[in-house]
């Protein structure tokens, strides 16, 4: 899918912010915003940054290189906007634990269901997943490179992944390298298992979006929901959601309102 075929929000953002009132995100709701680095003012950074943590804010002092720094500050900026936006209360409030494998954790209001969020962000990209109750996993990645895509695919992906990558135009390699990539990504994040998950233990097929378990016992196919996105000529993106009747699941997708994000910090 590509950005421009993405499906409307269905009037999430035109609902706005809670302010205290019901949260945008439910079971059968998810939400997922992305934001391209290249819309963000260089006089917008010092805002988004004061969205973030104080530990967040030390952590994005350390790095080397202010590219890094730059798509950091924006992951967790716009992870905690979309909190805020969806559920209400201060960006800087949410606090995350550290669950098994690493995986960070958001701690949910007490009282309240138990909302998931997963970010990811690459060479000038940042996106955010939430949902509540469910496993939830984004991954994006950038196209400009250069890989040995069949190479690194021996290593890491399932066989029919293999000979599908084997049987793609040369051109095209790198894009069907990474839909693979991003898909199985997405959901070793979601499942929160990270490198304790091999690979090649399960596989997609990306005409369906569906996946396949060499284990059957492993997963469940049927509970998983996959969407994928081009998001115009450098990056993909795909989502992984965990539902019991992925019939009933609302992915609401957009890109992140930069100008609510200025509001929020200047308030």
């Amino acid at each position: 899918m590509s950005v421009d075929e993405m499906p409307a929000s269905g009037g999430f953002l035109a609902e706005g912010p809670v302010a205290g009132g019901p949260a945008l995100i439910t079971p059968e709701r998810a939400a997922l915003w992305w934001l391209p680095l290249e819309a963000v003012g260089e006089a917008d950074w010092a805002g988004l940054e004061t969205l973030l943590s104080e530990e967040e804010q030390v952590r994005s002092k350390r790095f080397h290189f202010e590219r890094d720094r730059q798509v950091y500050v924006a992951a967790h900026a716009i992870c905690r906007g979309l909190l805020t936006y969806c559920i209400g209360g201060a960006p800087q409030d949410w606090r995350f634990s550290v669950e098994a494998h690493g995986k960070p954790e958001l701690v949910s209001p007490p009282g309240g269901p138990r909302f998931r969020v997963n970010i990811s962000h690459t060479r000038d990209l940042a996106a955010v997943a939430l949902t509540a109750h469910h496993d939830i996993g984004v991954d994006v990645e950038w196209l400009q490179r250069n890989a040995p895509t069949e190479k690194l695919a021996r290593r890491v992906f399932a066989e029919r992944e293999q000979e599908t990558l084997a049987a793609t135009p040369d051109d095209l390699k790198i894009d069907t390298f990474l839909t693979f990539w991003t898909l199985k990504e997405a959901y070793v994040k979601a499942i929160g298992k990270g490198l304790s998950q091999p690979l090649g233990a399960f596989s997609f097929d990306l005409e369906t979006l569906r996946i396949h378990f060499d284990d059957r016992l492993a997963d469940d196919p049927e509970t998983w929901h996959f969407e994928r996105y081009r998001l115009g000529p450098d990056h993909l993106m795909a989502l992984a959601v965990k539902h019991p009747d992925r019939s009933r699941l609302a992915v609401d997708t957009t890109k992140a309102p930069l100008d609510w994000l200025r509001k929020l910090a200047a308030a």
